[in-house]
């Protein structure tokens, strides 16, 4: 079995507030993917499916941001689910806007939520941390992840979410830089996103024309 976990605040109030991507992509996971209707437990909202083999849970704690660790950590240790069978979605201010990294353990970086888990289930977690740019200085931070995305980015949101939906079977199969691929893939067809590199035989090709060295 496999926890994933979205994070962000309960309530209309902060339904669209940069903390809050995490909700937002577990909750289309839930509808693209055919979950059952969410229920209450362990200090949050849960919904259940299968992704191939895979059985996944979602989970959205409704403790606020700061103490996310208890929903996490309670539904983690009921099903005795390891560090690696852990995967939390989350903001992350210093990636760029439609960036997607997976990485396995680290610190918090400042974010409330991931110190939240940390203290309550340790720090080896898998985080799926998704770019939502940085105010430019640190003591606009806590404001900035508190309010919504601003309009203009909307088309960028949207798109990350439903590319991270698209590729999170890969995922729940423990194949996380195929993940990585895909929804860099998705997030560039859609306009996002880094621009592929020039290939190295077009490179090598030019040079051989040239007469260089190759």
């Amino acid at each position: 079995m496999l926890l994933i976990a979205g994070l962000g605040n309960p309530g209309q109030k902060y339904e669209h507030n940069r903390h809050n991507i995490g909700f937002k992509v577990v909750d289309a996971i839930a509808r693209d993917h055919g979950f059952s209707p969410w229920r209450q437990r362990f200090h949050g909202e849960v919904a259940e499916g299968r992704m191939g083999t895979q059985k996944v849970m979602l989970l959205k704690p409704t403790t606020y941001m700061n103490d996310s660790g208890i929903a996490v950590s309670e539904a983690a240790n009921f099903f005795k689910l390891g560090p690696n069978e852990v995967y939390v979605i989350y903001d992350e201010i210093d990636l760029a806007p439609a960036k997607v990294r997976v990485k396995a353990g680290g610190g918090a970086a400042g974010h409330n939520g991931i110190r939240s888990i940390v203290s309550h289930f340790g720090k080896d977690f898998m985080r799926v941390r998704l770019g939502v740019g940085h105010p430019g200085d640190k003591n606009r931070v806590p404001g900035y992840v508190l309010k919504d995305f601003a309009k203009s980015e909307g088309p960028f949101v949207e798109a990350l979410i439903a590319a991270v939906s698209n590729a999170v079977p890969d995922l729940a199969q423990e194949r996380d830089s195929e993940f990585m691929n895909k929804v860099a893939l998705d997030l560039r067809e859609q306009g996002f996103g880094e621009k592929p590199a020039k290939k190295k035989k077009a490179a090598d090709d030019t040079a051989a024309k040239n007469g260089d060295d190759a």
